[in-house]
């Protein structure tokens, strides 16, 4: 178990959860607040993703990023940034009879440079690395990372100094993490994000968890969460199993039945699941101890 642990707040992500909750923060103002919120209240980690402030839909302008970071690293709170480089690889096929060529509409790939613009000008201690390809929900969306295009991000966020948190979906994706972390293209000790319940990847359950556990690179950190009514128990798994936590609206809008969710009371509502365990909560000076972090 896994009594001192950290909390990332996952703040709004880039899918069509706008349009269920008012709450979901969309302009860059809005996003660094949520941040500078989720802080406040215990979380450790800021994890950021941009929309288009004019339609809520997912973006990855480097513009929206500065404003982001720039407002978040004015503040007078503390809280390690991890900006995702998961944009630029969305396929979304043209249909089951004509799946050549890709949809416009949702379809957005870019090579490896221009996936790390915003990481390169930014210099965040932190950035994702989505570690392989996946059918995403529903309909003819793939998630597409191919072992060459990550090898190559790997490169990249190495040289730049930045600490790649792998986001594993399914169990292929941990046997290609361990594989570049055998290749030397990820630092010791690696940072994981086991991301469990997102359809058609690893299911939300205690067995697949475990399995996913099992097969971790020796001497890893990690992280685990689960989409809907399921991250809130994952707050209590996670540590059991030698985790540390995620919550926010980029994986889930409800607090409780009936009572739509902000960033921060999802924060606190770990930070007290988190305590009544006995479990010490990291501020963010000591999570970049714990992952040797240098402030940005």
């Amino acid at each position: 178990m896994n009594t001192e642990v950290f909390i990332t707040c996952a703040v709004t992500g880039a899918g069509a959860t706008t349009e269920r909750s008012e709450l979901v923060p969309i302009t860059p103002l809005e996003i660094a607040e949520a941040a500078l919120e989720a802080a406040r209240a215990g979380a450790a980690i800021a994890h950021v993703h941009v929309r288009d402030p004019e339609t809520g839909g997912p973006a990855r302008d480097p513009a929206l990023y500065r404003e982001v970071v720039e407002r978040i690293r004015s503040a007078d709170v503390d809280v390690v940034l991890n900006l995702t480089a998961g944009m630029g690889g969305d396929l979304v096929l043209g249909g089951v009879e004509s799946p050549l060529p890709p949809n416009p509409d949702g379809t957005d790939m870019a090579g490896a440079t221009e996936r790390l613009e915003h990481v390169a000008e930014l210099r965040p201690e932190i950035c994702t690395l989505d570690c392989g390809t996946m059918n995403f929900a529903e309909g003819d969306y793939v998630m597409t990372n191919t072992p060459s295009m990550l090898r190559e991000m790997a490169r990249q966020i190495q040289a730049l100094g930045v600490r790649p948190e792998i986001e594993v979906f399914d169990t292929g994706h941990l046997v290609f993490a361990k594989q570049l972390v055998a290749e030397g293209l990820i630092e010791e000790p690696p940072l994981l994000q086991l991301c469990l319940g997102i359809p058609y990847g690893a299911p939300d359950d205690p067995g697949t968890l475990l399995a996913l556990v099992n097969q971790l690179p020796p001497g890893c950190v990690f992280s685990a969460f689960a989409i809907g009514r399921m991250q809130l128990p994952f707050v209590a798994l996670a540590p059991l199993v030698g985790g540390n936590v995620r919550v926010g609206l980029e994986d889930n809008l409800w607090l409780e039945r009936g009572v739509k969710a902000t960033n921060g009371a999802l924060v606190e509502r770990a930070v007290r699941i988190l305590e009544a365990m006995n479990v010490r909560v990291l501020g963010p000076a000591e999570t970049r101890e714990k992952l040797g972090l240098t402030p940005r």
